[in-house]
């Protein structure tokens, strides 16, 4: 599926069309983080009541809660002696019980670029990570960072874990300044997920913030990191990658190869066969995730950023509060 970077629509169409070559506007960091503090953090604030721990839920030391068993979960952490009780098969789930280091490995490729109206999926990044690394430091649990752009083998910058609200506005500027590697690179996920398993060395919650667009084969490599630590998948879609408007003749570049392509979005079959590729693909990346037992949050450029993280907050909560009502039946029968 192509990368995309630039539309533009042929001259019986000359209409504007945005494209994610134009430089973005210079973001006031400092006063977007005020604005996503007031309006993103302080209404999930209210929702939760400051209750942030469902995004440190792991193999940890002390045990949380119990949840029945999904096909997905990992057989050893099964308690037996409350599946043989309930009949029915229960894992564990476990807290940590001191301070959690968090680190945001980024996906910054071209494809990253891409935006089909005023919010680019590189935007959505810099205010999603601003807001989860805000909650974060405030209770005292620094938050790290690998950024991916520029360099296939390597990571581009590392921002050491730290607190503090100069560091969250540091990491902001890090994503927004971060540069797309040349054409002709493809995004290398699973050489991103191996470095960040060999640069965390305890324990720590990874969210990975990425569109996904990548070469295949980065499945072991996500399985492997999330066998360690805490791992939270953050996809950024835009709804073009889903279904596309019947927008006329226009032409689509793939970002990270430099291909062009001349499509009618006019035309009915096209715009099917388009709709089902992606639903392939998103019945495939669900399975990479299920598989790998890792919750996905996906963001698109289109929908309210606050509704989407706290639904996806109450979503573990729920899951994780169900389970520890279990256990205190099960241990009081």
């Amino acid at each position: 599926m192509f990368r995309f970077l630039r539309r533009r629509k042929s001259p019986d169409n000359a209409d504007t069309v945005p494209t994610a070559s134009a430089k973005p506007a210079a973001i006031a960091l400092e006063q977007l983080l005020a604005q996503l503090s007031w309006r993103v953090i302080k209404r999930l604030d209210g929702q939760l009541q400051g209750d942030y721990r469902t995004l440190f839920r792991g193999s940890g030391v002390e045990l949380a809660d119990l949840r029945e068993y999904q096909p997905h979960d990992d057989v050893r952490h099964i308690d037996w002696n409350v599946t043989a009780r309930m009949q029915t098969p229960y894992v564990r789930q476990h807290q940590e019980d001191r301070e959690m280091t968090a680190y945001f490995l980024l996906d910054l490729s071209g494809s990253i670029g891409f935006g089909s109206a005023s919010v680019t999926k590189r935007n959505l990044a810099v205010a999603s990570v601003a807001v989860l690394a805000r909650i974060l430091t405030r209770r005292g649990n620094p938050v790290g960072a690998m950024l991916y752009g520029t360099n296939r083998h390597k990571a581009d910058r590392v921002l050491p874990a730290r607190t503090g609200k100069t560091h969250v506005l540091e990491l902001m500027q890090a994503i927004s300044t971060c540069a797309p590697p040349k054409l002709s690179q493809m995004t290398d996920l699973r050489l991103m997920l191996l470095q960040a398993q060999r640069y965390c060395k305890r324990r720590s919650t990874v969210f990975v913030v990425s569109d996904f667009i990548s070469d295949p084969g980065w499945d072991n490599a996500l399985r492997s990191l999330a066998h360690r630590h805490e791992v939270i998948a953050i996809r950024l879609q835009d709804p073009w990658e889903m279904e596309l408007p019947a927008m006329g003749l226009f032409t689509i570049e793939d970002s990270e190869t430099g291909e062009q392509i001349l499509m009618d979005a006019n035309h009915k079959g096209f715009r099917e066969r388009f709709a089902q590729l992606a639903q392939q693909r998103e019945q495939t990346l669900q399975k990479i995730f299920q598989q790998a037992h890792v919750d996905c949050l996906t963001l698109q450029t289109d929908t309210d950023l606050g509704q989407s993280l706290l639904e996806f907050m109450l979503m573990r909560k729920k899951r994780f509060h169900s389970g520890a009502a279990l256990r205190k039946a099960t241990s009081t029968a």
